[in-house]
Order: structure tokens, then C-alpha cells, then sequence
């Protein structure tokens, strides 16, 4: 009997990137709005939004995700009292089954959120292209990145929107016209059975709540009942560095959002997040993001305020941003 092969259906089929973006804005930040014609989705990592898509009105909290149709216009505004943390993937897909994503918003799980994250950490392997920089409108591939890490960006998106309809299909009626169905199973996420994960993310649970607190290697391995060694491993293996530099990671990821939210000066910040010093801080801030407290929120403050700006002038014009 010979052996013959068979054909696997692919659901979502995504071979092109137009951008990835992690972007960290002010409070009251605005965008008039643009179309284009590639689909975008949009992912609340921190606060509230109130985003407009065509005619439609939506408010977007921490862990909402919106997709945007091509030509689809769409426009957002900062209401919250934080300052928002944004994920922005736009890219072309011409699968019928996309069209499961129109006019959609969701709250994603912890397995959905995942997915999310692993997409942009593969992003910052896979271009040489900055992800908080807006005004970048094409990815540059790094020809050294690590391997396979722009299949992996494709994959993840791919599981991403597979994930999607596998949770969410009951609140959306069959696709017409697409030839297709969907088995309402049980979800299960790749990563559901890795007890490496789970592990990982109870550590990262702990740091978070733990964030204002110093914390040790020690201190770590005596609460999970690690090794030193097990515990480097697991973060490594994760995030390529340690648990100290990442949970000092996470410190650095709240100063930021701290001087966004305008609340504390730096030397609040610094004996908010027990980093000892002004000194110490500002040392390991410009460290992690190659800038000094003082540039990061002079930078950001520009660019919200010049990119309200042009917003303001664009609608008072008439203009939509639109791409060929």
C-alpha cells in the first residue's frame, strides 16, 4: 500500500507584515484618525480608550482588543486616568475567514494575551525597525536576527486569530459564503500544557504584586521552591536574562508609566519602586530604554503633543491618512 498525502487546511493564511507596534502614550492622548487598506488590530495592554471605527463608538479597557477592516476608518482618544500602553499589528490577510474579525471587539484571556506578547517579543528579534516609534510605516527585517523568528511572528498571529474564533465563535453567526465551519470545541491554547509556563507566569504574578517590594534571588527560590539554577533557567529560557533583571524590567515598565501619568516626580518614583536612589534609578532607566527619565518624558510629551497637533489639523482639513 503506498503511502499518499494529505492536504491540511489552513484557516488563516498571513505572509505580510505592514507594521508592529508597542506604543506608550500620554494621558489625554488623541488621534483624528486614518484608513488604509490592510486589516489592523489594536490591543489595550494599559488603560481606556474610546475608539471610533466608522460610525461606530467603542470604549476599549486593559485587555480589549479591536480589529479594523481594510478602509475601515478609525480614530482613537485617551480617557482614562493612565496613560495608555498600545500593541498595534496591522498586516494583509485574504482569508475568507477574517471576515469573523469585522466591526469585532474582544477581552482576551490569559492564553489570548500570551499570544499577543510572544508576537512582539519575536518582533524584537525578528526587525531592525524600532516597535515605539509611529511614524515607522515599514518593518525592517534585522539580517541577523534571531532564527526563525519571523516565522514565528507569523505563526503566533496565525494562532492568535484561530485562538479567537475558537473562544469567541458563539457570539458570531456562520460566515457566509466562506464554504467553511467550525467545530465548537473546548479551547485549548498550545501553551496550556506547558507546566514551564504556568510556573513562569505564577513567578511573574508575584513580581507584579511585589513590584514596590526588593526582591532576591533568595528570596524567590525559598517562595517557589526553586533552585538558583532552576530559576535562571526558566527565565532564560523565556526572556534570555535573569529573574532580578526582568523583575527590574517590570520596575522600569511602571516608572514609565508612572511619568506618563504625571503623579510622582522622579524621586517619588524611585522610593516608590525601592530602587534606593535617584541616582541608582536614573542608572537603570537609561540602562533599559537608552534614555534618562527627564529625555523619556520630554520625548514622549513631544510626540503626543505634535502627533495631537497634526490630528487637529487633518480634521480641521477634511484629510484622512490613507496608504496605496
Amino acid at each position: 500500500m503506498a503511502y499518499k498525502s494529505t492536504h491540511l487546511k489552513r484557516e488563516f493564511i498571513i505572509n505580510e507584515i505592514i507594521t508592529i507596534h508597542y506604543f506608550e502614550y500620554m494621558k489625554d492622548f488623541f488621534f483624528s484618525g486614518e484608513s488604509h487598506d490592510f486589516w489592523e488590530l489594536m490591543y489595550v495592554d494599559k488603560g481606556e480608550l474610546r475608539v471610533t471605527a466608522d460610525a461606530s463608538v467603542h470604549l476599549l479597557g486593559t485587555g480589549d482588543v479591536i480589529f479594523h477592516r481594510p478602509n475601515e476608518f478609525h480614530a482613537l482618544h485617551s480617557i482614562g486616568d493612565k496613560a495608555p500602553n498600545l500593541v498595534n499589528i496591522s498586516f494583509i490577510c485574504h482569508s475568507p475567514a477574517m471576515k469573523f474579525f469585522e466591526q469585532k471587539v474582544f477581552h482576551l484571556s490569559a492564553d489570548e494575551q500570551y499570544l499577543i506578547s510572544a508576537i512582539v517579543r519575536e518582533a524584537g528579534a525578528a526587525f531592525d525597525s524600532p516597535l515605539n516609534i509611529p511614524q515607522v510605516e515599514q518593518v525592517s527585517v534585522n539580517p541577523k536576527g534571531r532564527f526563525g523568528a519571523q516565522h514565528l511572528v507569523l505563526l503566533y498571529l496565525e494562532a492568535f486569530l484561530i485562538t479567537l474564533c475558537r473562544h469567541h465563535l458563539e457570539d458570531v453567526p456562520a460566515l457566509a459564503g466562506t464554504e467553511q465551519t467550525f467545530e465548537n470545541t473546548d479551547p485549548v491554547s498550545p501553551f496550556q500544557a506547558e507546566s514551564t509556563h504556568l510556573a513562569l507566569q505564577n513567578i511573574l504574578d508575584y513580581m507584579e504584586l511585589h513590584l514596590c517590594e526588593r526582591l532576591t534571588i533568595a528570596s524567590l527560590c525559598n517562595t517557589f521552591s526553586l533552585s538558583p539554577s532552576s530559576l535562571y533557567n526558566l527565565f532564560h529560557r523565556e526572556f534570555h536574562h535573569g529573574a532580578i533583571d526582568h523583575f527590574l524590567e517590570m520596575k522600569i515598565d511602571a516608572a514609565k508609566q508612572l511619568i506618563r501619568d504625571g503623579t510622582m516626580n522622579f524621586t517619588e518614583i524611585a522610593h516608590y519602586l525601592s530602587f534606593g536612589s535617584l541616582q541608582y534609578f536614573s542608572k537603570r532607566f537609561k540602562q533599559s530604554t537608552g534614555m534618562a527619565p527627564m529625555e523619556y518624558a520630554t520625548s514622549v510629551k513631544n510626540y503626543s503633543n505634535s502627533q495631537s497637533l497634526s490630528s487637529n489639523l487633518a480634521k480641521r482639513h477634511g484629510t484622512r491618512r490613507s496608504y496605496d
